[in-house]
């Protein structure tokens, strides 16, 4: 849904944006048009949301660590009657009690052994992955790829043309007085929802035979293909070929998932949490600052940009072969299960 979002949105601004209407507002000192009428429609679902959460559940260990056992049992039961269709007095349950390994420890006993020898490794690994994660910066430019890849399918002219000569035409062209305000091209739009299909679909479809090659191995393959693609995008003298390749390019976002799924195999239980806050915020680090970079390169040096950041993203396939097999950890587990299942059945017998 995450990656299907972008393209709701496009179709969303379908019906809304062309609207005439404009209204002065003294008190604020602006109009009120459509594209404000846009931003108001997109924010409603964040509100729902946050009325939506009122009204759920607190996570019943986060409350059962703080000292509150009856408050947590009345919401295990509260959980189990919504999933169930049944009382909450149905289920029987007394007590809780907390793994070992689920103690609460301080901050310091969390944060310490991700830079500790073995741990050190992954951390740093993980977290330069998700630093060179690069290729969201490129969504902001989507949408004007999008439209003038569109003008060129509707004319037919400049199809010899790669995708940076596509982009200097949206950087260099002069507004047009005789357009109207907040025109959009509808066909562009719904190529946008496309695309955003496209990674939906293949996210689905990876999570199907992932387990099989594992999330390293996959995650390898993925940006090779994707970096690789990114930096044919420029050297194809052919508007729906490089069109085409800075599509699986894009792609390469779904890289992200696989991170996190890494992330989690990698750390304990107790640690998980922060691993997984800490390589997320060098993920968010790298893409605040490649946008303003990027910006300027698609502006004065096109080429170099997108050889630049496919190149970078290229090489994380590297760093990330320094990671563990995780479709081998996973086997070894399968195998310890199996193991455990037939002792307990064979002391059963006895």
């Amino acid at each position: 849904m995450f990656f299907l979002s972008q393209g709701i949105m496009a179709v969303i601004a379908i019906p809304i944006i062309p609207l005439p209407f404009s209204f002065y507002l003294p008190g604020l000192g602006i109009y009120w048009n459509s594209w404000r009428t846009l931003l108001l429609v997109y924010s409603t679902p964040s509100l729902l949301a946050a009325v939506w959460l009122f009204f759920m559940q607190e996570s019943p260990k986060y409350v059962f660590v703080k000292g509150h056992e009856e408050e947590s049992i009345d919401i295990i039961k509260t959980i189990h009657s919504w999933n169930n269709w049944k009382p909450a007095e149905d289920f029987q349950i007394k007590s809780l009690t907390l793994d070992a390994l689920d103690e609460p420890t301080s901050i310091k006993d969390q944060i310490v052994p991700l830079f500790k020898a073995p741990l050190l490794k992954y951390t740093v690994i993980m977290t330069t992955l998700c630093l060179l994660q690069l290729i969201t910066a490129f969504g902001v430019w989507l949408p004007t790829i999008v439209n003038q890849f569109m003008q060129i399918v509707e004319t037919g002219v400049g199809t010899d043309r790669s995708l940076c000569s596509i982009i200097s035409d949206s950087v260099e062209v002069p507004v047009d007085p005789d357009v109207a305000p907040c025109a959009l091209n509808v066909s562009s739009l719904l190529l946008v929802l496309s695309m955003g299909a496209l990674r939906s679909f293949l996210n689905i479809l990876l999570s199907l035979v992932v387990n099989r090659v594992g999330y390293r191995n996959m995650a390898i393959c993925f940006t090779v293909v994707c970096g690789v693609s990114g930096i044919m995008v420029n050297l194809i003298p052919n508007a729906y070929a490089s069109v085409v390749f800075f599509m699986i390019f894009m792609t390469g976002a779904l890289v992200t998932g696989m991170y996190v799924a890494l992330t989690v195999a990698l750390f304990p239980t107790h640690l998980r949490a922060l691993a997984v806050a800490l390589t997320s915020t060098g993920g968010s680090i790298g893409m605040l600052a490649s946008v303003p970079i990027l910006n300027r390169l698609l502006e004065v040096n096109c080429s170099a940009g997108f050889y630049t950041f496919s190149s970078i993203f290229l090489s994380s396939a590297f760093i990330a072969a320094f990671l563990p097999n995780d479709s081998c950890l996973l086997k070894k587990k399968l195998e310890q299960i199996e193991k455990n299942t037939k002792d307990e059945k064979l002391t059963q017998c006895t």
